[in-house]
C-alpha cells in the first residue's frame, strides 16, 4: 500500500520517489507530453507524464479540478512553479471533473455565486490560512495571559449595540435576537473566572454595502475584572502585535501568494499612536483640512485620513458620551466616555472597539429609555451591579477586518469563507 505525503513534504524532501494526491490546479499538454499542476492544501507541484507511460490514456482524462493520486520521481527544475517537477511513474484518476466554470475573466459577483468552488483558488486558500492563524493567535494570546475561554449564547433576549442592526428570531412563542456581541454575558462570566474571552459568531443587520461590513462575522472578544481603560488599551496593542508577529512568522508563503507587502506589516509592529477623539479632530483639520463637528462619530473618510498619517494602528480614546452605547461610562469631564477604538493603518478602519463598563444602573437605564428600550428587560445585567460589582473592561476585535488588513485585500467579503451581507445569502 502506498504511503502518501503532502506536496510540501515532497518539496522538502527534494529527491527520490514520492506519492502525492490532490486536485489538478492546471493542466496542459500535447501528443508528446502532458503537464498537471497538482494542488493539495499544502502547496502545488508540476507533474510530467510521457506517452510511453501505461497510464497515458488515463492522464488524458484529467481536467482542471479532477482528483488524482500520483507517484513519481522528484527532479529540481527552476522553471517549475515551486522549483521541482515530478516525473510521473504512476497515476490514478480518483474523481473526474466537469468543465470548471471559473476562468480569469469572470466578475467578482460570479465568484461569490460559485464561492463553494472559488474556495479552491490559491488566493482564497492563502486567505483562509491567514485567517486560521489570526484566530489561533487570538486564542493563544489570551491563554498565555491566563484567560479562560467562555461560550456565550447566540440567541439573546435584548439588544446591546443598538436596535437598528438587530436580527429578530421567532423563538417558540417568544421574540429573540441573534447576538450582536457577547458582552452582556461576557461581563457575567468575569465574576467567577475574572478574565475571559470568546470567538463567537456575531450578527448585525447592517444596511451598508461598503467593503467593511458583513451581516455575519466572527467577533473575538475579551472581558476582565479589575481592568481600567489604559490597561485595556495595552491589551489591544499587545494582542495586535502578537497577531502580526505570528502571521509574519507562519504565513510567509501565503503572503507571497497574496502579494502582500510584508514590510508594511512589519512597520505596524511598533508602539501604537494613542490619541483622544478631540486630538484626532484637531489633527484632521490641521493636516487634511477636514472640519468634523465635535460630537459626530468618525466616518470611514475620517478614519481613512487618520490612518494615512501613521504606520501603526492608532488607539483613539474618549469619544463623545452622547454617541456611545449605554454601557460605556462617562470619563468625568462631562463630555466623553471611557472608551476606545483601534483604527488600522492603510485605510482598513476600526478593528477593535472597547470600553470600561458603567456600574451606574440609573444612568444606564436612562440611556436605554432614550433608545426606546425597557430597562426591566435588562434585570439580569443589573444583577451584576447589585451583587459585588467591580471595575471591569472589555473589547471586541473584528476578525474579518483584521484578516483583510493582514492579507492586504480590499473587501472583507474575501476574508471569510461564505460572506453574508444584505444582498448576499447564498450559497
Amino acid at each position: 500500500m502506498k504511503e502518501f505525503i503532502s506536496i510540501q513534504e515532497a518539496l522538502n524532501k527534494g529527491k527520490g520517489e514520492v506519492s502525492v494526491r490532490g486536485w489538478a490546479h492546471r493542466e496542459r499538454g500535447s501528443n508528446k507530453l502532458k503537464f498537471i499542476v497538482l494542488r493539495d492544501s499544502s502547496n502545488i507541484i508540476q507533474c510530467v507524464i510521457k506517452p510511453e507511460n501505461k497510464f497515458w490514456d488515463e492522464a488524458q482524462k484529467v481536467t482542471v479540478e479532477s482528483s488524482v493520486e500520483i507517484t513519481g520521481t522528484l527532479k529540481a527544475d527552476e522553471r517549475a512553479p515551486t522549483g521541482f517537477e515530478l516525473q510521473v511513474t504512476d497515476l490514478k484518476l480518483i474523481g473526474s471533473s466537469d468543465s470548471f466554470p471559473i476562468s480569469r475573466d469572470v466578475s467578482p459577483e460570479f465568484l461569490l455565486d460559485v464561492r463553494h468552488l472559488y474556495l479552491r483558488s490559491r488566493k482564497l486558500t492563502a486567505v483562509m490560512k491567514v485567517r486560521h492563524t489570526v484566530l489561533q493567535a487570538f486564542r493563544d494570546y489570551f491563554l498565555k495571559e491566563g484567560y479562560f475561554e467562555f461560550t456565550p449564547p447566540v440567541l439573546q433576549p435584548t439588544q446591546s449595540e443598538g436596535g437598528s442592526t438587530l436580527f429578530e428570531v421567532k423563538y417558540y412563542k417568544e421574540k429573540m435576537y441573534l447576538a450582536q456581541t457577547w458582552q452582556l454575558y461576557g461581563e457575567a462570566s468575569i465574576f467567577s473566572l475574572e478574565k475571559t474571552f470568546c470567538l463567537s459568531p456575531t450578527f448585525r443587520a447592517e444596511k451598508s454595502k461598503t467593503s467593511r461590513h458583513l451581516s455575519e462575522f466572527i467577533m473575538a472578544e475579551m472581558e476582565a475584572a479589575w481592568m481600567d481603560l489604559p490597561g485595556l488599551a495595552d491589551h489591544a496593542e499587545n494582542l495586535l502585535r502578537f497577531i502580526i508577529q505570528r502571521v509574519l512568522k507562519e504565513r510567509k508563503e501565503d503572503l507571497k501568494i497574496l502579494e502582500r507587502d510584508v514590510e508594511t506589516l512589519k512597520k505596524a509592529d511598533a508602539p501604537f499612536k494613542r490619541m483622544t477623539y478631540s486630538e484626532v479632530l484637531e489633527l484632521l483639520e490641521k493636516k487634511d483640512g477636514m472640519k468634523v463637528k465635535w460630537g459626530k462619530d468618525l466616518r470611514t473618510v475620517e478614519e481613512d485620513n487618520l490612518s494615512k498619517h501613521f504606520d501603526t494602528p492608532v488607539i483613539v480614546t474618549h469619544y463623545p458620551e452622547d454617541i456611545m452605547a449605554f454601557y460605556k461610562p462617562p470619563s468625568g469631564d462631562g463630555k466623553t466616555s471611557l472608551c476606545m477604538d483601534v483604527i488600522a493603518p492603510e485605510g482598513y478602519g476600526e478593528i477593535i472597539g472597547g470600553s470600561q463598563r458603567d456600574l451606574d444602573i440609573e444612568r444606564m437605564s436612562d440611556k436605554l429609555k432614550k433608545e426606546g428600550e425597557d430597562p426591566k428587560d435588562y434585570q439580569f445585567y443589573w444583577d451584576l451591579r447589585n451583587y459585588g460589582s467591580v471595575p471591569h473592561s472589555g473589547f471586541g476585535l473584528g476578525v474579518e477586518r483584521v484578516v483583510a488588513w493582514m492579507c492586504g485585500i480590499d473587501n472583507v467579503k474575501d476574508a471569510i469563507g461564505f460572506p453574508r451581507t444584505m444582498t448576499r445569502f447564498k450559497p
